[in-house]
């Protein structure tokens, strides 16, 4: 019985793997996504509304 679950659970992993390769990749592109745009706000900022430089 033991041995059939196991068995399984190698068949498995590859969806356990795609899922966590799905998940970090949509995590790397809305980093990518959050951080051009708030660079491209920022640029709209005046310099003298600039608080954080």
């Amino acid at each position: 019985m033991i041995a059939m679950i196991l068995a399984a659970t190698a068949d498995e992993i590859g969806y356990v793997y795609g899922s966590y390769a799905l998940v970090v990749g949509l995590l790397a592109a809305y980093a990518v996504f959050t951080i051009r745009r708030g660079r491209a706000v920022g640029r709209q900022v005046p310099p003298e509304d600039r608080r954080w430089m």
